[in-house]
């Protein structure tokens, strides 16, 4: 790989660079050299184009699989291209595969496959067999076996000793607990956010109180495992989605409690309100909330409470979407448009929204921080924050067509990545010198 950003915006905080315009020269995956009006006469490929910003290449950490198992919905080719058309360098796995990944083999399956590839996979491990809460899988094992972090994915922790024996065995590595808060008693048969729009459209109701009680308790335990056996274990909650939540997680972090939270980017663009019109593809887990709550989470999210956006990637078929409202499965198809979401509907800063998307997942996964200067390996996402385009069906890269903005014009284009001295531009225009 050779090739030449020129006159590109460089957006990285810890770099003296960032805000500047100017080229840079990457070769054999290293930045060789960053500066102005830089030389092509050896460079393979030029990239310029007006208003490219060039940041720390971006690292999602929740995304559904579906591979191997449920490779009709997305294998691990389909979902590299898409990881790659939302503009990240590092995806963080969910474990709710068949078999579900909680053996050494099945990490490995995920690892190897993304070692020569620009995207790279961080596979997440089981924290119970079988993702069903009744018994331990080796997380010791699965810690050396390269394990980021220990979830039930999909699945709520529901077993309170469970939770709390964990926490206390994965401090001793400093491992981290992700979990999905939700009381599944609460949920069950549940459709929507419960509330005026659901009892309007005859849909059983999925009430806030499930997900908070969730975290009340959880807040609780960690607290006890920090307090009673002076352990520092760290616990992330993943998909969070009211005011209370927030509320409850910013109490706990000033009380200084390790704890950190995401929250998912499609749930900054839409209310409980938009499932009048019982588009499937707006049935998601949790569901969307009515307006106040969602201002709840842009708060969250700028004032740092909320620590990371992720894309909550859930690929379906069309067999499981294309039925009625209550038959139909849960989640959207996330990766490409997680970014532009954001920033078309949080009403964020652009650099909070590259920080959810950037330092502060490494920082939650305590993995090395990126940054852009010469002599660093290169991993960036090349993109601008401005251009407006209109998501097709054409350009889809993700097996999953289950996206409610198909036809919907969104603003921040993703134009490529590189990573592990690969590189991919999947979008015009582009001005390309080879």
């Amino acid at each position: 790989m050779n090739l030449l950003f020129r006159s590109a915006r460089i957006l990285d905080p810890h770099s003296p660079l960032h805000g500047q315009l100017a080229d840079v020269w990457i070769e054999d995956g290293v930045i060789r050299k960053i500066g102005q009006n830089l030389s092509s006469a050896s460079v393979g490929q030029e990239i310029n184009v007006p208003g490219l910003c060039l940041s720390p290449g971006w690292c999602d950490l929740r995304v559904h699989a579906k591979d191997p198992g449920y490779e009709s919905k997305e294998d691990l080719y389909s979902l590299k291209r898409a990881a790659a058309a939302g503009g990240f360098t590092e995806i963080v796995l969910l474990p709710n595969t068949k078999p579900v990944i909680q053996s050494k083999e099945s990490l490995n399956y995920i690892r190897r496959f993304s070692e020569q590839q620009a995207v790279q996979f961080l596979p997440t491990a089981a924290l119970t067999l079988g993702c069903d809460g009744k018994d331990f899988t080796e997380m010791l094992d699965l810690h050396h076996a390269g394990a980021v972090a220990y979830t039930d994915g999909e699945e709520p922790i529901w077993n309170p000793d469970i939770l709390l024996k964990s926490l206390q065995y994965l401090a001793q590595v400093n491992g981290l607990l992700i979990q999905r808060p939700e009381e599944p008693s609460l949920t069950v048969h549940g459709q929507m956010h419960e509330g005026q729009v659901s009892t309007l459209l005859g849909m059983r109701g999925i009430p806030t109180m499930a997900e908070e009680l969730m975290i009340q308790r959880d807040l609780r335990l960690l607290e006890y495992a920090v307090e009673t056996f002076d352990l520092r274990p760290r616990l992330h909650f993943s998909l969070v989605s009211t005011a209370r939540s927030v509320e409850l997680i910013r109490q706990a972090k000033a009380q200084g409690l390790p704890v950190t939270c995401d929250t998912a980017a499609h749930y900054l663009a839409f209310t409980d309100a938009d499932l009048v019109s019982f588009d499937t593809n707006l049935k998601v887990m949790p569901p969307f909330r009515p307006a106040e709550e969602v201002a709840a989470l842009k708060a969250g999210l700028a004032d740092g409470t909320i620590d990371a956006l992720v894309s909550d990637h859930y690929p379906q078929d069309a067999e499981s979407k294309n039925l009625e409202f209550d038959l139909a499965d849960f989640g959207i198809s996330s990766l490409e448009t997680a970014f532009a979401t954001a920033i078309t509907y949080g009403d964020l800063e652009l650099d909070t929204v590259l920080a959810l998307f950037t330092s502060h997942p490494r920082s939650i996964l305590k993995r090395s921080p990126v940054t852009i200067a010469e002599g660093q390996v290169a991993q960036l996402t090349a993109f601008n924050p401005d251009e407006e385009w209109t998501v097709s069906a054409a350009e889809w890269k993700s097996k999953g067509k289950n996206t409610p903005f198909l036809g919907n014009t969104l603003r921040g284009k993703v134009y490529g990545i590189v990573n592990q001295g690969k590189s991919t531009f999947h979008s015009q225009p582009l001005s390309f010198k080879v």
